[in-house]
């Protein structure tokens, strides 16, 4: 038998759609940080209009945070008639940069063939209009509800969530004794649940030389050399170190199952000059490079293992290579997180996706680190997963877009948890 909140949501698509594309149209770019207060207002007056309580939050002193691009945060709050939980959605609205290769318009919110394209589409905003649209279906049909229902829309997630979720859950704002259930709808297909993620560290490592004149470079020393036989130790010995390394963690894709090491980017020597400069770079030996490293790892392997094969790498170096000196500077980490598979949660989302899609539900855990990191390590709240429409691949590419019939779906399948959670 058909749920009637399913049929309530079935009666909202158009409004489903429209929000939809008026959230894309807003251009919330970060960096730097674009029309955060804009998207904010928005969802607070629809939210405000209906009844629900409103809090706007500025996370003053953030990275990024400034006059110009201040972190701006909206908390939309629906207490019911009686005691019990609170379930919070939480949705990012900053979005990445446009990038090349668009055929539609990055922030037009065409609807071609049962699909939104636009910056954000997918990552993350048709997930938000979708706990939106959930919440608000919910409380129409069950206003003696239980409990309180929360939805969020928070800052720079694409950049670490330090101005958003980060700095929400240090003002206490995700306490277990204040929301005990958290859904974030990253795009992670409709029929997933999404555990937890990986774990990260990034660090810069620079080497160091002698600057001395290009003609004579027997008079200098060249950290770009330097940085090559780092480069080639990587190579030869920590890239299979970390391809032997496998985790029982259901992460998705089947590539992301081992440790992985990118080289974010690298410059030595000379400071590249602006675009407008039409001259030629001096003859000089590079005195100092500089690689950005982002190391991806396992539940299994601990943060200080992690960075001592690493630091060990460089000491071998160090050893074997005459004048090499080099530093080694933390930029951040986030340890592993994974929700255990018999949290409330994370069953009531599960009965609803087979429910709603009459399949079993799929456990995964992100590659990548998402704001669930800050909930539980800030916060000290387990209850937690990603869950919501699009499709992951889409994600930060040109032409994004997500399915109307997915962010649907998605919206039956969170205002069920909501009648399981809090009715």
């Amino acid at each position: 038998m058909t749920d009637a909140l399913l049929t309530e949501i079935a009666a909202r698509r158009d409004d489903l759609i429209r929000l939809t594309q008026d959230l894309i149209r807003i251009p919330t770019l970060n960096p730097p940080g674009r029309e955060y207060r804009t998207i904010c207002s928005f969802i607070a007056e629809r939210m405000g209009q209906q009844g629900w309580e409103v809090e706007m939050i500025r996370a003053e002193g953030t990275p990024g945070d400034s006059t110009d691009y201040p972190r701006w945060n909206v908390i939309c709050r629906h207490k019911g008639l009686s005691a019990g939980d609170c379930v919070h959605f939480n949705s990012h609205h900053d979005v990445v940069e446009v990038g090349h290769g668009w055929t539609r318009d990055p922030f037009g919110g065409e609807l071609d063939d049962g699909k939104i394209y636009g910056r954000g589409a997918c990552d993350m905003k048709g997930g938000l209009a979708a706990s939106i649209i959930a919440a608000e279906a919910f409380v129409a049909l069950h206003p003696d509800h239980q409990g309180t229902v929360e939805i969020s829309a928070t800052a720079d997630e694409e950049t670490g969530g330090y101005g958003g979720v980060a700095y929400l859950a240090e003002q206490g704002y995700f306490n277990p004794d204040r929301v005990q259930h958290v859904i974030i709808p990253e795009p992670l297909n409709k029929n997933r649940i999404c555990l937890g993620h990986r774990g990260v560290w990034w660090a810069v490592i620079e080497t160091k030389g002698r600057i001395a004149h290009g003609s004579m470079p027997f008079l200098g020393d060249s950290a770009i050399r330097h940085m090559g036989a780092v480069l080639e130790e990587m190579e030869r010995y920590l890239y299979p170190l970390l391809a032997s390394k496998r985790t029982e963690m259901p992460v998705v894709p089947e590539g992301a199952k081992q440790s992985t090491l990118n080289v974010n980017s690298i410059h030595g020597g000379e400071a590249e000059q602006g675009t407008d400069f039409t001259g030629f770079p001096a003859p000089c030996v590079a005195d100092r490079c500089r690689i950005v490293i982002d190391r991806r790892f396992l539940i299994e392997e601990d943060i200080a293992e992690v960075k001592a094969e690493v630091h060990g790498m460089m000491q071998k170096i160090e050893a074997e290579r005459p004048n090499f000196e080099y530093e080694i500077n933390e930029m951040h980490e986030v340890i592993p997180t994974m929700t255990d598979r018999e949290a409330p949660v994370v069953s009531a989302t599960a009965a609803a996706i087979e429910q709603v899609l009459g399949t079993p539900a799929e456990y995964v855990v992100s590659p990548g680190t998402y704001d669930q990191k800050h909930i539980d390590r800030i916060g000290r709240l387990k209850n937690c997963i990603a869950y919501g429409p699009g499709i992951l691949d889409l994600a930060h590419q040109p032409d994004e877009w997500v399915g109307v019939q997915d962010m649907e779906d998605s919206a039956g399948v969170m205002a069920l948890v909501l009648k399981d959670l809090l009715v």
